[in-house]
């Protein structure tokens, strides 16, 4: 089998010769898991889908109805971690400046006091009620983790992650995201209401004590992500499911139902989740499985219907089902 160094980080030393510990790395993140499932019923997708977004250094956009968990589901998340947390909410009037910070006069001379963005895991609530201008303060920082204020260059101390929640954009008081920050987010979540059975569940564990904010333990620290990420990044994909990879983002580009399909952005998107899903699976190997779970919430938000498609009501996620499937799996 032909296999491919895909990142700097793959080459740096492990600690058993040449074996990823992933058994550790699942480990971990079933730690994080089981600690949010304390207080969150259902959204299981969401769970998975965010940690593997932690092993990947990716960044995520929460899309749902208001009152079914992304806010909180995301505060859990972070707690969970023993490292920085910082919440940002969203408004109509907030600017660049309360994100990133500003340069104060002191002491006879400029000093840059830093914003709420400078953390390591950040929580953009409502992201959608901010105005354009306020949105793309966020560009430089979510691709390139750093901020440049002044001529100055400020770096975002490791892990850096940025959870994002949003109502539907036909919600009243809302904008629609930039096409460039959207395609800065590594998945994009659609979350649904939740059954019968699991409604009931969230009336027990929650009707007797819905003023407490609920309680979680930190079970990761910092550094430990940190190694879990160089080690997931060094996971093996050979080279025929690269070929697989591309051949399913160069198809959105010639479907006949989008005006817009996917940039390479989600080719690498699709390759580092595929990493993150084998390594939590205890395997130093992709295999087509993990391409095929990773590939829909990796594309979803960076193709653009064409405005007949739209009108019709499909969904970008039947349009990417229908390329997933048509794509033949390697053997």
């Amino acid at each position: 089998m032909e296999e491919t160094s895909n990142t700097p980080d793959s080459a740096e030393s492990l600690p058993f010769g040449n074996r990823i510990p992933v058994e550790t790395i699942a480990a971990g993140m079933e730690k994080v898991r089981q600690e949010i499932k304390k207080t969150i019923v259902g959204q299981d997708e969401m769970i998975e889908l965010m940690l593997v977004a932690l092993l990947a250094k990716g960044h995520i956009l929460l899309e749902g109805v208001p009152g079914i968990a992304k806010t909180l589901t995301s505060k859990l998340f972070a707690k969970s971690i023993h490292t920085g947390f910082s919440r940002i909410q969203f408004t109509p009037d907030l600017m660049p400046a309360d994100v990133l910070g500003t340069s104060i006069f002191k002491a006879g001379e400029f000093e840059f006091k830093q914003g709420p963005i400078f953390s390591n895991i950040i929580l953009i609530d409502e992201i959608n009620r901010a105005p354009a201008k306020t949105q793309s303060a966020l560009f430089e920082v979510m691709e390139e983790r750093q901020v440049t204020m002044d001529g100055h260059t400020y770096p975002m101390p490791p892990p850096f992650m940025v959870l994002a929640t949003q109502n539907p954009i036909d919600s009243e008081g809302t904008y629609r995201l930039p096409e460039a920050q959207l395609d800065r987010f590594l998945f994009k979540i659609q979350l649904g209401l939740p059954n019968l059975e699991e409604e009931i569940l969230i009336l027990k564990n929650r009707g007797s004590d819905t003023a407490d904010e609920p309680q979680v333990d930190p079970v990761l620290s910092g550094e430990e992500v940190n190694q879990f990420q160089k080690w997931t990044f060094a996971v093996r994909i050979e080279e025929k499911l690269l070929q697989y990879i591309a051949q399913m983002v160069v198809k959105t580009r010639s479907h006949p139902s989008l005006y817009a399909g996917a940039s390479p952005r989600a080719s690498l998107a699709i390759l580092r989740a595929s990493q993150a899903l084998a390594a939590m699976s205890g395997r130093d190997f992709v295999i087509p499985e993990d391409i095929k779970r990773a590939a829909i919430p990796a594309m979803r938000h960076r193709i653009i219907l064409n405005p007949e498609k739209e009108m019709e009501g499909v969904s970008p996620d039947l349009i990417l089902e229908g390329i997933v499937q048509s794509i033949e799996i390697p053997r």
